[in-house]
Formats: structure tokens, C-alpha cells, sequence
């Protein structure tokens, strides 16, 4: 396994564009979504008459469900469990999360045009116990299911490191970089296939396969909200502004958390000695997240592929996580706020 010094040099040399412009093209393209948004709602709002106050509040509306939409369990935990790879990676991977979401509206993107374009075909997708949904659901969930169980195994192994050099640090063994890598079978297991999880660019392909399954209600109301928004009156480019906003707000919340966890993650691995007991802390819970989605996502997948009778396997193909991102963000920022507050408490005892 390559040395941590060795994987710093070498994705240095790759990422030669500094952090800050990073960023900046990262939010740059954020806010190029709300703009081509709001022009295409201004565009729809002078051809629409009477149709504007109602193309207004739909818009607005497709907005904040990709707010909401964001912050679904399944988009927190593939971008959480993401960016701790690509932190240990020795990166800085500002645009994990806009590459995630862009890759999950598109599909969602698609799917409006086509509702606006009046194709019946999505309709099929849409519709529950159709072929066209159940193959597109399968897809979705078992990349996605299993995409999160790899990336929660792989971090496992990396927690299961951290709280060994946590016990082994309070005993006053000396810790390096390297006893926070995941290692053992689970480790080289997984290598090869997240080896092509390279770049946060990947993430695009992950997220796009996310979004296949037509299967969250955010994206559904969405579809609907167009076609019935089509049927009202509301002008093309009217339209067109649903599922931009949509994009354009999902992007910005990924974008924001993604940067936040990776900021989260170079805090907790920047000095082993002092904060491996947060970097065990956070990495353990993101392990867990992606575990327990994979899980519930997988049980989904087996119960609508096999259409099991198994009560457990039905009731986990049924829940909702949509709400409890927010628990998991809760945490991860009461942990994060913790572990601060510890580290400025430390530093005014010892001056």
C-alpha cells in the first residue's frame, strides 16, 4: 500500500490548480445554474400572462424541494464516505458533492424535459409495477446500495484503524499518518474496484445512477408538478425553469456539505496525535451511515427484484429516510462544534 507521503506527492502534482480557484469554479457553476434558472423564469414570465403568479410559486417550489432533497440520507452518506477518501487520498476534494448532485439532477433534468415535451414514455418509468420503473429502480438501487456498502466497509476498516492508534496513542505510543489508512482483507478487497473512484469527478457517474430509480418523492412531485403545470398554461421556458431550480438548489446544499466534510476531515486528520480520538469519532459515524443506508437500499432492492414475502426485507424497501439526513447532519456538526471547543479549551490551559 502506497505510503502517505507518496500518495500527498503524487495527487499534488495532479491537483494543480489551488484550492481557492477550485472553489471558486465549483460555487461558479452553482450560481451559473441559478442564473440560467431565473432567466428561464423571467424568459416564462414575460410570454406567460396570467400564468406568471402560478410560475412563480412553482418555481419556487421546485426549489425547495431540491433543498430538501439534498439532504436525504443516501445523498449525505455517498458524499460524506466519498470525501473521507479522497481527504486520506491526501486531496482536497472541493467538488464532490456538486459532482454527486449534478450527476443526480441530471437524470431529473431529463425526465422534465421530456414531461415538458410531452413524452409519454417517463410516465412508464413513473408508474409503480411498470417494467420500465422496476428496471430503472433496480439499477438505481443496487449501484447505489452497493456503492454505499463498499464505501462503508472501506471506511470501517479506516475507523477500526483510527480507534486501535487512539487506544495505542493514550497509552503513549507514538502515531503517524499511516496507522489512520484502512488496511487488512477488507481493504485490499475493495481496493481495485474504488481504485476507480479517482478523482471527485467520478462522483458525477455515482450520482447520475443514484438518481435512476424515479423512486424519491422529491423527484416524482417534481414530474408531476410539470406536467400539471403544463396542463395550467405556464409558457415553456416556464417550465423549463422547474427543473433548473430544482438542480440549481440541490447543487448548492451538496456543495456546501461537501466542502464542509472535507474541511471536517483535514481537520481530523491534519494532526494525528492531537485529534484522533474526532477523526475515529466522524469517520466511525460516516462508516456507519453508509453501512446502514446500503442496507435498507439493498433490503429494497431484494424485496422488488425477488419479491420476497420476508416481513423485514418489505419493511426495509419501504422506509423513508428523507428527514433524517438532517439527524445526520445535527451530529456531525455537534461533533465537529465539540471537538473545537475541546481543542480551543486545551489551548487556553496550556497558555
Amino acid at each position: 500500500m502506497a505510503t502517505a507521503a507518496h500518495l500527498a506527492t503524487l495527487y499534488r502534482e495532479r491537483d494543480a490548480l489551488p484550492l481557492r480557484t477550485r472553489l471558486l469554479f465549483t460555487f461558479g457553476a452553482v450560481a451559473a445554474l441559478h442564473a440560467a434558472a431565473v432567466g428561464l423564469l423571467l424568459a416564462g414570465n414575460t410570454a406567460g400572462g396570467h400564468a406568471a403568479p402560478l410560475t412563480w410559486g412553482l418555481v419556487l417550489t421546485a426549489y425547495l424541494a431540491g433543498v430538501k432533497h439534498s439532504y436525504d440520507w443516501d445523498h449525505l452518506a455517498a458524499i460524506d464516505n466519498s470525501t473521507r477518501k479522497f481527504v486520506a487520498q491526501q486531496q482536497d476534494p472541493v467538488s464532490v458533492g456538486f459532482a454527486f448532485s449534478l450527476g443526480h439532477s441530471t437524470v431529473v433534468t431529463l425526465a422534465g424535459v421530456l414531461v415538458i415535451a410531452g413524452a409519454a414514455v417517463v410516465g412508464e418509468f413513473m408508474q409503480d409495477g411498470s417494467t420500465g420503473n422496476l428496471v430503472l429502480g433496480l439499477i438505481g438501487s443496487g449501484i447505489s446500495g452497493l456503492f454505499l456498502l463498499a464505501m462503508g466497509l472501506f471506511n470501517g476498516s479506516a475507523f477500526a484503524r483510527s480507534a486501535q492508534a487512539y487506544r495505542r496513542a493514550r497509552a503513549g505510543a507514538a502515531i503517524s499518518p499511516e496507522d489512520l489508512e484502512p488496511q487488512g482483507l477488507i481493504a485490499r478487497i475493495l481496493a481495485r474496484p474504488l481504485s476507480r473512484v479517482r478523482r471527485p469527478r467520478n462522483i458525477y457517474v455515482i450520482g447520475f445512477l443514484f438518481g435512476l430509480g424515479f423512486d424519491t418523492a422529491a423527484t416524482i412531485g417534481l414530474l408531476i408538478m410539470a406536467t400539471t403545470a403544463s396542463l395550467a398554461g405556464v409558457p415553456p421556458f416556464g417550465l423549463l425553469a422547474l427543473p433548473l431550480a430544482f438542480t440549481a438548489a440541490m447543487t448548492l446544499c451538496d456543495s456546501l456539505n461537501g466542502v464542509a466534510m472535507m474541511r471536517m476531515y483535514r481537520s481530523a486528520l491534519a494532526d494525528p496525535s492531537r485529534r484522533l480520538g474526532f477523526n475515529a469519532l466522524v469517520t466511525g459515524i460516516s462508516a456507519v451511515s453508509a453501512l446502514f443506508i446500503a442496507v435498507i437500499t439493498l433490503g429494497g432492492f431484494a424485496n422488488a427484484a425477488f419479491t420476497l414475502e420476508d416481513p423485514l426485507t418489505a419493511w426495509l424497501g419501504s422506509v423513508d429516510l428523507g428527514h433524517a439526513g438532517l439527524l445526520l447532519v445535527a451530529l456531525l456538526l455537534a461533533v465537529w462544534c465539540a471537538a473545537g471547543l475541546k481543542g480551543h479549551l486545551a489551548g487556553s490551559v496550556r497558555r
